[in-house]
């Protein structure tokens, strides 16, 4: 019975059925190879190159993976031999390309970074959509950029279907229902109750309920039972800490920036303060004001200048200024380009980072869009941000490295016994209290941003190298000709972008400093529709698993059309007219029939569950899964915010989004168990089964742990009957009381090894159930 033990909980994590890869490198085939391709080969090997070079075309992903005359372009077994990667290394002169001269190394790293990841490019039927050229008008028309509407009638009559009232709970249900009678698949039923407080506290809260939660709900007879229980965990504070977790995936958040960074304050206040609002149930298009420009809104409180570090933690890159003008250039407009990509991205689904050095491949993006973009960022500058009134940050700053430059001069003469000395070091210690007088000199700091431009010039002196400096009068950004800012065409004045702009929106919030209030006014009004639309969709995602679209993070012509576009548009416009309150809209979606289903096998009408005919298998996420150990072990500690904890402490027993998140190092259990890139803009998380999660949940040593104290549990409350015990840790993980199996199998196993009870304890926390979670 041990070893039979001990094999299932060797195997369990392997025998999850999540399937996924592990997420590639981030590098984007449109964004980042596209441009190199058309820039340095399409005159030679493109459909319009007289002659047509070697056979090989490259302006097209079927023409790439045919190669030419020498053979394919890639080889995705032994991708350092593809052909296209021995031309640009330039190690053979017979057949190095391209002709001019060899690429800059960090050219050559995106592409020997896109083969090695697996060279993904657009399927066939995508590229077939490239546009010649950006038809604005014709762009408009696009599904996701067109008013929003509510539901037709025609979705309220559905004959037999209705009749079954618990297939219909609100009006969410009626384009579900009529989707699934159109493919002729019967919904599935209700699930029971425990299952669903189970789906709902861990969806909404990421913990699990209590036995008494589940007794109470089960023996609560009253018609409004479920709602009620869907209003108390919203009102819950640890709403805020599970869903402020999925906006801080959208912005690369992470507790420790580059050491380089510019700002000395820790960011633990942005993700507070998102856990704040989102408790507070802050209108969204307030929120997003807030996190663009709270700087720039006339009577805004200090607190929520935090909001700020949207922009303020964007990543950096480092500037060797030994190196000339021209490549620190290139690092600064790839910084903006990133913020360009996380801000379109994360509010309309678009990437116009894109259209950088052309106007977009596919969407009805310019280039004169993106720079237009480009030169709000490019006047914006990060800096620390008081969060208490009356601080003046700046004078903080510069007091407290004054006193750490004065500080570091003290110790050298402190020792002294020298009169010149003494008297030196008492003028020292005179100055740094003063330095310290400054108002608001002990607090609290935290990176935020401020209008200023950023200007590279030669460094002083004619010496070698590059130097900083950063302008007041701020400037729109002028187009660099096929991304390159050192070859400059005409400025772009700030706007919003053509496709979504309303005519005559001209306003001084554009043109009155960097343009951020004019950007955050724009993404609320003139593209409202395509906001909304993104946000519920995002929201729809993490309560079902897929959206409703499922590019959360695409809604342009590469994306994927919704599976319930007039759904989409009703809860878009109603989630608008309810003041964007995002609780309404977990309201509506937690009370719909839909999200009480069973889970069931999929149909092969319905393989995917895409249709929502029942509800889909769910398993925890990373943070979900360590704050349920802590819950069910009794040791979570449900104080709110504050400074990161290393997770790598087995002291630190609060929830996991309060854990130290590196970006350029992550923790050991976040990287195992998929959790996003801090790098990057991250919509989605990639599930994948790994020998290494299998060893962790055996081996590490907070599982163990775990164990440990589920046991000293047992003996805190007295529990030491063998049956009690088991009774007691199957309650307490699922719920639900043992099978008579159960019962068997554990009580055979505890005889056989009486010190075992931690091994079946580690055993229960590794278990499917633990982890499926509905």
């Amino acid at each position: 019975m041990r070893n039979c033990l001990c094999f299932w909980l060797s195997m369990v994590w392997l025998c999850l059925p999540v399937a996924g890869q592990t997420p590639p490198e981030s590098i984007d085939f449109e964004q980042h190879i596209r441009p190199l391709l058309a820039e340095h080969c399409y005159e030679c090997h493109s459909e319009q190159s007289k002659p047509l070079q070697g056979g090989l075309r490259l302006d097209s992903p079927d023409w790439i993976m045919a190669g030419g005359d020498s053979g394919p372009s890639l080889l995705s077994s032994k991708p350092d031999e593809s052909l296209i990667l021995q031309a640009i290394r330039y190690k053979d002169p017979s057949t190095a390309m391209p002709p001019s001269g060899k690429l800059p190394d960090e050219v050559v790293g995106k592409f020997e970074a896109w083969v090695r990841s697996g060279a993904s490019m657009p399927k066939s039927e995508q590229t077939a959509k490239i546009q010649k050229s950006v038809d604005i008008e014709a762009g408009r028309t696009h599904w996701s950029f067109l008013p929003t509407q509510l539901l037709r009638s025609e979705f309220f009559d559905l004959g037999e279907i209705i009749a079954e009232s618990s297939f219909v709970a609100n009006r969410t249900d009626t384009v579900i229902l009529s989707k699934l009678k159109e493919l002729g698949i019967s919904p599935a039923p209700s699930a029971d109750r425990r299952t669903l407080l189970r789906r709902l506290k861990m969806d909404l809260l990421g913990l699990l309920p209590t036995v008494q939660e589940v007794e109470d709900f089960e023996s609560d007879l009253q018609p409004d039972a479920y709602q009620r229980r869907v209003d108390e965990f919203l009102a819950s504070p640890e709403y805020g800490e599970r869903w402020g977790r999925y906006w801080l995936d959208l912005v690369r958040y992470c507790d420790t920036m580059e050491e380089w960074a510019e700002t000395i304050g820790p960011t633990y206040p942005y993700r507070d303060w998102v856990i704040d609002a989102l408790n507070r149930d802050v209108p969204y298009d307030q929120f997003i004001l807030l996190q663009l420009a709270a700087d720039q809104i006339p009577g805004t409180p200090s607190v929520d200048r935090a909001a700020l570090g949207f922009l303020g933690m964007s990543p950096s890159y480092w500037k060797e200024l030994q190196l000339p003008v021209e490549i620190i250039k290139s690092i600064v407009s790839d910084e903006v380009e990133e913020r360009v990509h996380t801000i379109s991205s994360t509010f309309l689904g678009l990437n116009l980072a894109c259209a950088r050095c052309h106007d977009h491949k596919y969407d009805p993006l310019t280039n004169l869009d993106y720079y237009a973009m480009a030169g709000v960022l490019s006047n914006t500058k990060a800096s620390d941000v008081a969060l208490a009134e009356g601080v003046d940050a700046e004078q903080v700053v510069q007091a407290r490295k004054s006193v750490k430059s004065l500080d570091a001069e003290l110790q050298k003469v402190a020792k002294s016994d020298k009169q010149e000395d003494m008297a030196k070091a008492q003028e020292l210690r005179d100055k740094i209290q003063q330095a310290k007088s400054v108002v608001g000199y002990d607090s609290l700091l935290t990176p935020g941003v401020k209008d200023a431009r950023l200007e590279v010039r030669p460094a002083d002196g004619g010496a070698h190298g590059s130097k900083i400096v950063f302008e007041s009068e701020l400037k729109d950004a002028a187009i660099e000709i096929r991304g390159n800012p050192n070859k400059l065409g005409a400025s772009v004045p700030r706007r919003f972008i053509s496709v979504l702009a309303k005519p005559q929106t001209a306003s001084e919030a554009w043109n009155g400093g960097s343009g951020r209030m004019g950007l955050a006014h724009a993404l609320t009004s003139e593209s409202k529709d395509l906001v909304a639309r993104v946000m519920v969709n995002r929201v729809w995602k993490h309560h079902f698993g897929r959206g409703l679209v499922d590019t959360p993070s695409d809604f342009g012509r590469q994306g994927e059309l919704p599976t319930h576009p007039a759904l989409l548009d009703d809860l878009s416009y109603r989630f608008i007219e309810q003041g964007w309150s995002l609780k309404w809209l977990h309201r509506e979606i937690l009370l719909s029939a839909a999200y009480q289903r069973q889970n069931q096998l999929p149909s092969e009408s319905d393989p995917e569950l895409r249709y929502l005919s029942a509800y889909p298998r769910r398993t925890m996420d990373v943070e979900a899964w360590r704050d349920s150990i802590l819950q069910v072990t009794d040791r979570l500690d449900g104080k709110f915010g504050g400074p990161s904890q290393d997770l790598n402490s087995e002291s630190n027993t609060k929830r996991t989004i309060y854990g130290h998140v590196r970006r350029r190092e992550i923790n050991d259990l976040l990287r195992l168990f998929d959790f996003p890139d801090p790098l990057t803009h991250s919509p989605t998380r990639v599930s994948t089964i790994t020998p290494l999660q299998q060893l962790y949940v055996l081996n590490s040593r907070f599982v163990i742990q775990g164990a440990e104290s589920l046991v000293m549990r047992l003996e805190r409350e007295g529990i030491t009957e063998p049956q009690a015990r088991i009774r007691a840790m199957i309650r307490w993980l699922f719920q639900r009381d043992p099978t008579q199996r159960e019962f068997a199998k554990m009580m055979d196993f505890v005889k056989e090894s009486p010190q075992d009870w931690q091994l079946l304890a580690q055993s229960l926390l590794a278990s499917n159930e633990f982890y499926f979670w509905n």
